[in-house]
């Protein structure tokens, strides 16, 4: 659910999905506040990178382009709604003891490449100048260069119910349902959008999902164009290996990250993101193995444009 914003906060971070760096849908205009700037489509493009990381005697590094496209409408004062795409291409580059040696542990095949697929919709409601409801069903394919795209579908739905203070400040309680790759799980999260002081505010900075929960981010609104960011949350990934035995390969770690934001006009904007991964483990379901990842830093660029 996207809600009106303050001249202070004309910044918002671009979509950043896969390795945890993403920033994405900040609370936003909202569709009833149409207005001469109102533009229904967001086409946004980011780079990610991270350093190389120990997972068990393997190398790997990280490294993802992503690209998503995202338009929302009104429909009556009260309800709105809204459709996403996106596709990602991930790269994984192993360096292990010997060249197309098993990988994790001896548990999986070599694999160098992820394709992942989204699709969303969002219907939210305002029931009043307070209360604001939000029903976000989505459907994911995430499968490595070793299995089939169609045998990697997840599909879940996203709810939330929110509440806009007299000053402006949001509130709300959410939880996300996720039928993904062989797993079932249940994510409960907070939204917020609070002004903390001027220039000052607190916000979610990820966008609840497979990804994982939405976080937490402090920023600054240093001037009309710029603005500056640093927060944090748990990532997650799911990804089919194999088709044989619905092998998959699960990343869950903490990112926490800066950022730093230009709006070159009111429907332009890049933002560059420096990170660090931390507490990250990797699982393998068959045969069940579960490694840690050593801790390492990353960078992302993402441009964003409205129309």
């Amino acid at each position: 659910m996207i809600f009106a914003r303050s001249h202070q906060t004309r910044i918002m971070p671009a979509r950043l999905l896969l390795l945890g760096m993403t920033a994405a849908s900040l609370l936003a205009p909202a569709a009833w506040a149409n207005g001469p700037q109102y533009s229904p489509f967001t086409f946004s493009v980011s780079s990610i990178t991270t350093q190389e990381a120990y997972v068990g005697q393997d190398q790997l590094k990280r490294s993802a382009y992503q690209f998503g496209l995202s338009a929302k409408m009104p429909l009556s004062r009260q309800w709105s709604m809204g459709a996403s795409i996106g596709y990602d291409s991930l790269g994984y580059r192993w360096q292990s003891l010997m060249r197309g040696a098993p990988l994790i542990a001896n548990s999986v095949n070599s694999f160098n490449s992820i394709n992942r697929y989204n699709l969303g919709l969002s219907l939210s409601y305002r029931m009043d100048e307070h209360w604001i409801f939000l029903l976000a069903p989505k459907v994911q394919f995430a499968a490595a260069n070793t299995a089939s795209t169609s045998e990697a579908m997840s599909y879940g739905v996203v709810t939330s119910a929110m509440y806009r203070f007299e000053d402006g400040n949001i509130l709300g309680l959410g939880v996300a349902y996720l039928n993904d790759i062989d797993e079932v799980q249940t994510i409960p999260y907070i939204a917020v959008r609070w002004q903390l002081a001027e220039n000052w505010q607190l916000a979610n900075p990820f966008e609840t999902g497979f990804s994982g929960p939405a976080g937490l981010e402090v920023s600054y609104q240093a001037s009309s164009d710029w603005q500056f960011g640093v927060g944090s949350s748990r990532r997650t990934q799911r990804i089919l290996l194999l088709d044989a035995n619905k092998q998959t390969l699960q990343i869950d770690e903490w990112v926490g990250f800066v950022r730093a934001g230009w709006e070159l006009s009111p429907k332009v904007n890049i933002n560059a993101y420096l990170g660090y991964y931390f507490g990250g483990e990797m699982e393998v379901n068959v045969p069940a193995v579960k490694l840690d990842i050593s801790n390492q830093a990353g960078g992302a660029l993402a441009f964003e444009v409205k129309f």
